[in-house]
């Protein structure tokens, strides 16, 4: 049976980890929800037991209240901590076929194939304020969970006016929003990233399906993957290359292979670092204790 992994950002029984049990349990599937906040994710442990579940799952469907615009800390946290090169598709894909041909990466990341496994996920964001300015980043700063692990993202939505304890419990449409992205997610399951079908609201970009924009001149890139194209007469923006959005194989390779040759690089002037770094001023750093 297929497993899916609700990663809940929010208080226990508040109102992001409640969106979150409906959509647990609509996916129909064996489904099981970790707290952040029952986890110390500066201690090693702790992050190997949640790396476990992550390559283990067959979908991730992740709930955040939304803080200060973006997501809360602990996912933030999460990135930096535990996902990255070391779960990245395309550097574990390159890393396998370095070992298998007898050699040694320049840069040794771990190398876990079960990253390359098909997953799909949905996002939930649940915020106080009513106007969308408040939300921006939320959605945006959610697809580092996933693009590294090259994790097909089936659904996601934000909702707004739920600025008191467990308030979303007011808000029919939101209650069956959440039903409906963990049946979303379900319909998914077992396809491979590019079969998968994106079932939540259209925004402008076409990997993303988000709408925050970087405008250069005419010059368009998507501010959340990377999706580049061109702004025409009354505003339409013609795609021009998806193989930029750090969602697509094609960039994640491309980057893999930056990295490798950067270390490649550095290596042979590891000496010089060290040189350099011995005349940097040196500071007593100062702590509370």
């Amino acid at each position: 049976m297929s497993k899916v992994l609700g990663l809940g950002a929010g208080t226990a029984g508040g109102s992001a980890e409640i969106v979150l049990r409906l959509a647990l349990a609509a996916t129909g599937t064996e489904a099981e929800l970790v707290r952040l906040a029952d986890l110390a994710l500066t201690v090693q442990s702790d992050l190997d037991w949640l790396w476990e579940k992550l390559v283990e799952c067959d979908a991730l469907i992740v709930s955040t209240p939304i803080m200060s615009r973006t997501m809360a800390a602990g996912l933030k946290l999460l990135v930096d901590r535990l996902l990255g090169p070391n779960a990245d598709a395309a550097i574990i894909e390159q890393l396998v076929a370095v070992r298998r041909a007898g050699n040694e990466p320049a840069v040794p990341f771990r190398v876990d194939e079960r990253v390359l496994r098909p997953r799909v996920a949905g996002f939930l964001a649940v915020g106080g304020s009513l106007t969308p300015q408040w939300k921006t980043l939320a959605l945006p700063l959610m697809h580092t969970l996933t693009f590294s692990m090259h994790i097909a993202v089936v659904d996601q939505v934000v909702f707004g006016g739920a600025g008191t304890p467990r308030s979303i419990l007011l808000d029919d449409d939101a209650l069956r929003r959440a039903t409906r992205l963990g049946a979303n997610v379900a319909s998914q399951l077992g396809k491979a990233h590019d079969d998968v079908s994106y079932l939540g609201e259209p925004g402008l970009c076409p990997m993303c399906h988000l709408s925050v924009i970087e405008l250069t001149g005419a010059d368009v890139a998507c501010a959340t993957c990377g999706c580049r194209g061109t702004l025409r007469d009354a505003g339409r923006i013609d795609w021009t290359d998806r193989t930029t959005s750090v969602l697509s194989m094609d960039e994640k390779r491309a980057h893999a292979a930056e990295i490798q040759e950067t270390a490649g690089r550095h290596r042979e002037l590891r000496p010089t670092i060290a040189e350099r770094a011995a005349a940097i001023p040196a500071f007593a750093p100062v702590t509370p204790r």
